[in-house]
């Protein structure tokens, strides 16, 4: 048995990374992967002194055993994976390994992309220790909430994750880098970009991180939780020019507090006095989530368990530069056939209204300046969530009596400009290599936003 964690999970050329291991066996050594085109071995290390230590509970520091290694000047900002060998142990697997741990490091700016690992999100659905965010949740009194830790093992990969499987993939657990992240990082291998990477708690710390010339943040996959101060500096950059991609969805759904010199989050997610870290209701922190994206989960919906019925996406604005050459026209449908279907298995919408078109067909119209978004937001594509999705999220006021669920692809400028796709699911259909209007959707955010 061997596991392990970073005492910092984002680190710059030249810095100590030190790793907290517990092992049974007498030595082991660690193989440092960059994970780009696929996993690219970078170094490994000698063998080590193994020590045993025992695991400690979800909210606490477990204090393992501390073991050093210097990061190499020359390693591009990437993300990495520590798999730690015993002897006689299974070869690395990034999507099976529990005897690994994720870090990162950080760009020193010069790229155009910024990409955006969501590690307190997999923090928040990390059960190592027996508890998380969603089962038997530690408690925090000051700030009042959950509490998790973050040195323990999983961030990520290497750890237990809460939640039901995937029903198109079971081999990668949901929650992890190798289930968001890592496909969409392949694919931009694959076109030849140039990112830099950072964690979303270094955006958190550093308010100046974005200012070093990036031109587009890029969020993938599942982007949960976010912390106010993360929060302002991405609007500040978005309100300063810069762009922001979300091919990603629930996003910033609930908002979390760095604790303990950043060592551990909380969040408080319900109680007598309800959600007080729900980032939309008045008896949360009253500062609606579709304000960032333009969008919201509870303007969607989520389907965790069995497959999917969604109709794709059917598209409202064909003429749109996002759109540029994918043949498609309003009222065509993508996204449906391919496995897994574009939508869900969470997805984030804006509230929607139906309309009569020109041509006498239906359109659907998405109402600006409702629940915070953007008078400027373009409703790109949508697809209604039906009766069948498992979860339809309440809603207040007006917005629970009016409208509909559903999936909404969407673009709104203030100064810089912000794309959505609405779905957590876009990194893995993009992935299968089979769906051509995604990827040439993907090109076409990607390339103009990178360059605005």
């Amino acid at each position: 048995m061997i596991r392990g964690y970073p005492a910092r999970a984002s680190v710059t050329p030249g810095e100590l990374l030190a790793l907290h291991v517990s092992t049974d066996a007498a030595r082991f050594r660690v193989w440092f992967y960059r994970w780009w085109e696929g996993a690219e071995l970078m170094s490994r290390s000698e063998w080590q002194a193994g020590r045993f230590a025992p695991a400690r509970g979800a909210d606490e520091d477990w204090h393992w055993p501390r073991y050093e290694f210097t990061i190499p000047l020359g390693w591009p900002s990437s993300v990495y994976i520590a798999y730690l060998e015993e002897e006689g142990g299974p070869p690395f697997d990034i999507a099976l390994t529990s005897a690994a741990a994720l870090f990162v490091v950080r760009g020193r700016g010069g790229a155009d992309v910024l990409y955006k690992i969501a590690l307190a999100t997999f923090h928040a659905y990390n059960y190592s220790g027996g508890g998380c965010f969603y089962m038997n949740p530690p408690r925090s009194r000051s700030p009042p909430g959950a509490r998790v830790s973050l040195l323990r093992p999983g961030g990520g990969i290497g750890g237990e994750t809460w939640g039901a499987a995937d029903y198109y993939d079971e081999r990668s657990a949901r929650q992890t880098f190798a289930h968001w992240d890592a496909p969409f990082i392949r694919w931009l291998a694959g076109e030849g970009y140039r990112v830099d990477f950072c964690l979303d708690s270094d955006i958190h710390h550093d308010a100046g991180l974005l200012a070093r010339g990036y031109r587009l943040l890029l969020s993938v996959g599942h982007d949960e939780y976010w912390s106010e101060d993360a929060r302002d500096h991405v609007e500040n950059f978005i309100g300063s020019g810069g762009n922001v991609a979300f091919f990603a969805a629930n996003v910033c759904w609930w908002r979390i507090h760095y604790v303990d010199e950043g060592s551990a989050i909380v969040c408080h997610q319900g109680g007598p006095y309800g959600a007080l870290d729900h980032w939309w209701p008045v008896t949360g922190v009253s500062r609606p989530e579709d304000a960032l994206a333009g969008v919201s989960y509870r303007h969607g919906g989520g389907w965790w368990d069995g497959p999917r019925s969604t109709q794709g996406y059917v598209v409202q604005q064909a003429a749109h530069w996002v759109f540029a050459g994918t043949g498609l026209e309003n009222g065509d449908v993508f996204g449906a056939e391919s496995s897994p279907p574009l939508v869900g298995y969470e997805c984030d919408g804006a509230q929607l209204a139906c309309m009569d078109g020109a041509d006498g067909g239906v359109r659907l119209a998405a109402q600006a300046c409702r629940n915070g978004t953007p008078a400027s937001f373009v409703l790109l594509a949508a697809s209604v969530l039906g009766k069948g999705w498992q979860e339809l999220p309440a809603r207040s006021g007006l917005a629970a009596r009016e409208g509909m669920h559903a999936a909404t692809m969407g673009i709104y400028a203030r100064k810089g400009t912000v794309f959505t796709a609405g779905t957590t699911d876009w990194a893995q259909v993009l992935a299968t290599g089979h769906d051509t209007v995604v990827e040439r959707i993907t090109r076409n955010v990607l390339g103009r936003l990178r360059m605005l």
